[in-house]
């Protein structure tokens, strides 16, 4: 269904992390279609490259493209330097970019745990501040959007970094909403629920019994999983002129799950030590697959 005026989003510049894939790849889409100019970050070009292709195929060469690795704060600054040099300043930025796998806590390696929180935490404040000490400089207003997860409120069992490192960009949203209002700055953040895509759902549904899946349909109050568009509707509220005076807020989108399961993650108490052995075979499996990708 379509709720807003397809020029909702015309003269809008927005930069999308985690661009090529999933979440990020629909909402590109999705704000594309309403007449923003998207830039898309992700550490695999030819994935970015097919997604900016699908999206100039469908609105006429909106799509632009950089290879950013976000956990390195020059790069960041780099490369959002590049856009304001080339394009011309951003209106907007959506941290989407993220690193999750389900374990066990007491299974984690460092190198496991700063693989999560580097990208998801690290990786957002670089690029909030790289965009945001521009439009502060140059008298500009922008708007910030942080995808974050209903974990933010509860936490998660066996997803211990990713929740930390989620409510940590919670944390930033408020904090700079409050420092940066001042200067037009807003700064808010999505919590959606499930929205089955490829990859997240290989890696967060590493299991195929239903018994001891992580999230189910009928736990969802409505009945159902999200779909692309609403997600990608409430993006394009909040990065458009329609709702200048919400900032600092984190706003669920997941048809009441978070209100009526104990956790997003607790049925895999269930699983045994051979079921986390089968888990992490077909996790691994997935991250071989994106690497490969990566590496052509």
């Amino acid at each position: 269904m379509t709720l807003y005026s397809k020029t909702a989003l015309a003269g809008k510049r927005i930069l999308i992390t985690g661009g090529g894939t999933g979440l990020g790849k629909a909402t590109a889409l999705h704000l594309a279609g309403f007449g923003a100019e998207v830039h898309l970050w992700g550490r695999r070009l030819e994935v970015l490259q097919q997604a900016a292709d699908e999206i100039n195929a469908q609105d006429g060469g909106r799509a632009h493209i950089q290879a950013v690795d976000i956990r390195k704060a020059d790069l960041v600054d780099a490369a959002v330097e590049e856009i304001w040099t080339r394009h011309g300043p951003l209106t907007g930025l959506i941290n989407n970019a993220a690193a999750n796998f389900i374990a066990p806590t007491k299974d984690l390696s460092p190198r496991g745990f700063e693989a999560i929180t580097t990208t998801v935490m690290n990786g957002a404040f670089y690029t909030t501040l790289a965009c945001g000490k521009r439009w502060i400089d140059q008298g500009l207003k922008g708007s910030i959007v942080s995808t974050l997860v209903t974990w933010i409120w509860t936490g998660s069992a066996f997803v211990c970094p990713s929740a930390m490192a989620k409510a940590a960009v919670n944390a930033m949203t408020m904090s700079l909403a409050v420092e940066w209002g001042r200067y037009g700055i807003r700064i808010n953040a999505v919590a959606p629920g499930p929205f089955p895509t490829e990859y997240a759902w290989q890696m967060l549904n590493p299991t195929a019994d239903s018994s001891v899946g992580a999230t189910q349909a009928t736990d969802v109050p409505l009945g159902r999983f999200g779909q692309m568009h609403e997600l990608g509707n409430l993006m394009v509220l909040l990065q458009s002129d329609g709702c200048d005076y919400i900032t600092g807020e984190t706003i669920c989108i997941d048809g009441g799950h978070h209100l009526a399961a104990p956790s997003t993650f607790a049925g895999l108490t269930k699983m045994s030590d051979d079921d986390w052995k089968k888990a992490r075979e077909a996790s691994q499996a997935a991250s071989n697959t994106a690497k490969a990708q990566r590496s052509v």
